[in-house]
């Protein structure tokens, strides 16, 4: 992506190039220990109960915990049921609405890209991990890879990609954009 051009999302900053990890932030945040220590406990207890990996993830909203969620992948046959994206999911079903604004996320590791991604776009205001990636990686789940990936154009990358049909599929966007009672998001 070195070079390409930088769509700005709404308020959200984007990577300014690949590789670069974007503006550096200089807000400081504190976290609640005891939310962490209960995502920590929920990782382990997967682990023990052979329910599923090492991951564990708490959604908190005004000191309160509002879901939590651990890793269900192997359990479910479902390699996005990551621990992040099922306390989003169970979330977002409690308040009834896809965005988090006000909620905090703590997670027993450093989210890996999907989970990062799935925070962002349900607008969370912070995230707490335990565990750096490169722990996770000692444990035998690396995530660099994934990042390297996302880094490279899409004819770059291991899976194939090839854009097609561009011209067909842009009448969804533009029945998207003529909706007048369009949800925005």
């Amino acid at each position: 992506m070195r070079g390409q051009p930088v769509r700005v999302y709404k308020d959200y900053v984007p990577v300014a190039q690949a590789g670069d990890c974007g503006q550096k932030r200089s807000q400081t945040i504190e976290g609640n220990p005891s939310f962490m220590r209960r995502a920590i406990a929920l990782a382990t207890e997967n682990v023990l109960s052979r329910v599923g990996g090492p991951f564990g993830a708490v959604v908190v909203r005004d000191g309160e915990i509002l879901a939590t969620g651990t890793n269900l992948v192997a359990s479910t046959n479902d390699p996005t049921a990551h621990a992040e994206v099922v306390a989003i999911r169970a979330a977002c079903r409690a308040l009834g609405d896809f965005k988090l604004t006000g909620c905090a996320v703590y997670a027993s590791c450093e989210p890996c890209p999907m989970c990062l991604a799935a925070i962002y776009w349900a607008r969370c205001d912070a995230i707490f991990y335990g565990n750096r990636a490169a722990d996770a990686s000692d444990a035998g789940f690396d995530d660099a890879w994934l990042y390297r990936e996302l880094c490279l154009a899409p004819e770059q990358r291991k899976i194939p990609m090839k854009r097609l049909m561009a011209g067909e599929a842009m009448a969804s966007f533009d029945a998207w954009r003529a909706l007048p009672d369009r949800i925005d998001y």
